[in-house]
């Protein structure tokens, strides 16, 4: 059975810093590019990053370069999202995802305020 699941979350103030992580089992986890997403109320869920099977290439969405990094521990089956210089527009449920594939994890929900 294929789980996801992500932990991490919670209520930080603007500029605070947070760090997700999400845990893969079920399949083969080091085959596979990773992306996290996210998707704030009464919006579309939009892709935060993607890091390939080995690491070595990652991309991010314009919004966070800069402040998130991704990072994997294939070793861990786990994939992070270190998210710094967090805004009130961060604000919203993460997600990870495993490429071309429908697996999805139950998202983890980052607010930032003050």
């Amino acid at each position: 059975q294929v789980q996801l699941v992500e932990s991490g979350g919670g209520l930080v103030q603007p500029g605070g810093s947070l760090r997700l992580a999400c845990a893969a089992s079920g399949f083969t986890f080091s085959n596979y590019v990773m992306g996290w997403y996210r998707q704030a109320p009464g919006k579309e869920r939009e892709v935060v990053a993607h890091i390939t099977s080995a690491g070595g290439r990652i991309n991010f969405a314009n919004s966070v370069k800069g402040r998130f990094t991704i990072s994997r521990d294939n070793a861990k089956n786990t994939v992070y999202l270190q998210m710094n210089s967090l805004k009130p527009e961060d604000t919203a449920k993460y997600y990870c995802h495993a490429a071309n594939t429908e697996y999805w994890g139950q998202g983890t929900q980052v607010t930032v305020s003050s």
